[in-house]
């Protein structure tokens, strides 16, 4: 959803008619033309409860932004829509993750490529996106409560561990390995929701928004 248009098989996708409006990631980019935007970025969500909560708070038509979502580990359409994005655009793009394992997982999927389809990771990885949030670091500024709170799992810590090996957050990303460290020394992990306990509107209205502005990303 967002401030984008373009031509798939023929048809074309006035996204900008209704920026608030999903639709669907195009399946086969060889069918894909035409792409116009006046955004000024692009944000990938993990959920699709958080893509649906920006998009009752309006927050593309505010924001002038594009928003996706692979609804949960990022599937071979959403990334390549995401590269050719990127490539034809030139926008920042920024991903918003829980602060758990598997979040982590998915953004390092995006910037990095999978690791099942190594032989791949160069026609669909995105060296460029920013990671925008939920960092570990962030449970104390945010007042993270107490209830919204889930202690890692024996599988969480395993996983997080086998993580922290991989080479590249050596060589390219090592503020994304010290986050990783703060939620292994914590020992919980907690959703992106979390941080609308005190209001439901605070993703989209203060805290995606401030980030940006600010460059308060990794």
């Amino acid at each position: 959803m967002g401030w984008l248009k373009f031509v798939e098989a023929g048809r074309a996708i006035h996204c900008i008619r209704n920026p608030n409006t999903a639709y669907p990631i195009p399946v086969c980019m060889e069918e894909v033309e035409g792409i116009v935007s006046v955004a000024k970025y692009v944000l990938v969500v993990e959920k699709e409860t958080v893509f649906q909560r920006l998009a009752n708070d309006s927050f593309c038509d505010r924001n002038h932004c594009i928003v996706i979502t692979g609804r949960g580990y990022p599937d071979v359409p959403t990334r390549r829509f995401l590269r050719y994005l990127v490539d034809q655009l030139q926008l920042p793009v920024y991903c918003l993750v829980d602060s758990d394992p598997y979040g982590f997982d998915i953004l390092t999927t995006y910037k990095f490529g999978s690791m099942t389809m190594a032989y791949d990771a160069k026609l669909m990885r995105v060296a460029e996106i920013q990671w925008l949030g939920v960092f570990p670091s962030e449970l104390e500024k945010y007042q993270v409560p107490a209830r919204c709170l889930i202690q890692l799992t024996a599988e969480d810590k395993k996983k997080a561990e086998a993580m922290m090996l991989r080479c590249y957050l050596h060589r390219e990303a090592p503020q994304w390995r010290s986050e990783l460290e703060i939620m292994l020394q914590k020992g919980v992990k907690f959703e992106i929701e979390a941080l609308s306990v005190f209001s439901l509107s605070f993703l989209a209205e203060e805290y995606i928004p401030a980030k940006v502005r600010s460059g308060e990303y990794i």
